[in-house]
């Protein structure tokens, strides 16, 4: 009989009168990925915190190597091989990548000597051993996402962790730095570790795991062998109904000219001689790799890092965008990409957030009016049916699909001509996505000019009706929907310009 590395049976677990976990079971073998799926809310980061010793279960049991964990909390999940890499590393960043490794691995008393050589040849060890190559004495904020998930995944292989969990893991990674995750993964496979891979990104289950397990509502739906199941009925499973489609992709009215770019440069973002236009109606799709300028197009649009040179127009008139404010006043909006620290304030309620951008509209004599403020959030909320017990609900305990629609109200609520989404479904669930993906339908229909970055190529390839690729700064061409291809796009983030092709 093969023992599990962990097995939890029948976990339980309620915050407040809320039932987050209902005999939730869930068993990792050696060498295995076993991926953990669900929409927002399903109870895998409940069940996931039972594990690490966060939360104690109201019931049920853990088992590691067939052992019965008793007591568990985060020192002894630590003692016993069990670590999580969190989408968003958990690292001191002005530390460097040796010190934070250390802290996780070495013990002692405050006054003792610090061998800086053995610390700078044990992290280079660890991060070799997973086929990178990091300079041990970076400091941790310099380095990419990527970057920062070696050190973890190299911290968490230095603490003789076999349990490893990963939640979300490539949410900020282009393809090429997924396939090297996978390979490291893979190595980690050969040594006998296993892996819980949480991801929402479905297409990659198929590629990484052996075994699926569904939650749904916080129960277990079904646990199966990664060959028996289709991404078609995973996503019924997890929202319990049928998506006809996560790209809701129609034809829309096309427009005036919402915004043209002519030729726009900004050495402070790295951008040369930009030039492109969205029409109204028409959701224009920005791909690239990582570092390719994309973000940096979108806060230069935004007024955030104003252009040097070049013109920009918006419907048909040059406009000097010099700041945020300035953009606004323009229609122009921006739902950026960390919504958990530029999109919305956390500790705010909804009908704050979804007046931020306005409050000139909800105030009276420098004074919030409560009345406005709730009429227009309530609006937005009914429209967008954002799940939440009422508008005066706080943003921080929403599902991150629901923060993303917050983030949406702010800038909706300017009445906005050009709407710029940067990851706009990034770390959501299907059920969300589908949800996001529709509405921005709807706003393209009524005459809104989008422009999405996304580093998921179907997404691009889903919803844009036109795909500029963005390649060291610049525009290296752009494709219609019909022409597009994922082999076309990638060719020209890597700087290739296939035959035949214009720009």
């Amino acid at each position: 009989m093969i023992v599990p590395l962990l097995r939890a049976s029948s976990i339980s677990k309620s915050f407040s009168g809320v039932q987050a976990l209902k005999s939730v079971s869930f068993e990792l073998l050696e060498g295995e990925v076993h991926a953990l799926v669900g929409e927002n809310g399903a109870g895998k980061s409940t069940l996931i915190k039972t594990i690490t010793g966060a939360v104690t279960a109201d019931s049920g049991t853990l088992e590691v190597r067939g052992t019965p964990v008793l007591h568990n909390n985060p020192a002894i999940a630590k003692s016993l091989g069990i670590a999580a890499i969190y989408q968003q590393p958990s690292m001191f960043p002005d530390l460097s990548v040796a010190e934070n490794i250390a802290l996780a691995l070495e013990a002692g008393s405050a006054w003792r000597r610090v061998n800086w050589k053995e610390r700078n040849r044990r992290a280079i060890e660890l991060i070799e051993r997973i086929g990178a190559s990091i300079d041990p004495h970076r400091r941790v904020s310099t380095l990419s996402m990527p970057e920062q998930q070696i050190v973890e995944i190299a911290r968490a292989i230095g603490a003789e962790a076999k349990i490893l969990i990963m939640d979300e893991p490539t949410a900020s990674l282009t393809d090429r730095e997924v396939d090297n995750l996978f390979q490291i993964i893979s190595r980690l496979r050969g040594e006998g570790a296993g892996v819980v891979y949480i991801s929402h990104r479905l297409e990659e289950i198929s590629t990484v795991a052996d075994r699926v397990t569904v939650l749904r509502d916080g129960e277990t739906v079904a646990t199966r062998p990664r060959e028996q199941i289709d991404k078609a009925a995973l996503i019924e499973m997890m929202v319990g109904r049928e998506i006809a489609s996560v790209y809701p992709k129609r034809e829309v009215a096309k427009g005036h000219v919402a915004i043209e770019l002519r030729n726009v440069c900004n050495r402070a973002a790295g951008l040369r001689n930009i030039s492109l236009s969205v029409r109204s109606g028409e959701i224009l799709g920005i791909a690239g790799l990582v570092g390719s300028g994309r973000t940096e197009l979108a806060e230069t649009i935004f007024g955030l890092m104003p252009a040097d040179s070049g013109e920009i127009a918006i419907g048909g008139v040059l406009a000097r965008v010099s700041s945020p404010a300035r953009a606004i006043r323009l229609g122009v909006g921006y739902v950026p990409e960390d919504r958990r620290r530029h999109g919305v304030i956390l500790e705010l309620p909804i009908s704050s957030n979804a007046s931020l951008a306005t409050l000139n509209r909800v105030s009276r004599y420098g004074m919030i009016d409560a009345g406005q403020e709730c009429a227009l959030a309530s609006g937005y909320f009914d429209r967008l049916r954002i799940k939440a017990p009422s508008i005066h609900s706080e943003t921080g305990a929403l599902s991150g699909g629901n923060q993303q629609k917050v983030a949406l109200c702010r800038w909706l609520a300017i009445e906005p001509k050009v709407l710029i989404l940067d990851e706009p479904t990034q770390g959501v669930d299907v059920g969300s996505k589908s949800e996001i993906h529709a509405l921005m339908m709807d706003l393209a229909a009524r005459g809104l000019a989008i422009i999405m970055i996304s580093s998921e190529l179907p997404e691009i390839l889903g919803m844009s009706d036109r795909i500029a690729v963005m390649h060291q700064g610049t525009i290296a061409g752009i494709l219609s929907r019909e022409e597009a291809t994922q082999p076309k796009i990638l060719s020209l983030a890597l700087g290739h310009v296939p035959d035949g092709h214009l720009n």
